[in-house]
């Protein structure tokens, strides 16, 4: 399984409703390269990838952002605490996209 090691700058997305959410918009080549490697997606042309950030680590999903024109990676509050992260920060991200899983 290939592991992206990458550094991108976190940041806030907010709905009109107020519900606020915390991604990192992963580089273009990483995303290109996820793009064309992954056999099948999930809901919403997500893919399920485990992540480490710092020392933790956890299962979650990229999300296709057309806006970005890239995979954005939602970082828990959880994460964000342990690390000591704040929006606008440049993280170290390592992505590794599960194949075959339920």
């Amino acid at each position: 399984m290939a592991a992206y090691t990458f550094t991108s700058e976190m940041w806030l997305w907010q709905s009109n409703g107020g519900t606020a959410w915390t991604f990192i918009t992963l580089p273009h080549d990483v995303s290109d390269e996820i793009e064309g490697t992954v056999p099948v997606k999930d809901g919403f042309g997500s893919v399920k990838v485990d992540v480490k950030i710092g020392a933790t680590e956890w299962s979650t999903s990229l999300f296709p952002s057309t806006e970005y024109d890239s995979y954005i990676l939602p970082v828990k509050k959880l994460v964000r605490v342990k690390e000591n992260l704040d929006h606008g920060d440049q993280v170290n991200v390592t992505v590794s996209p599960v194949f075959g899983s339920d």
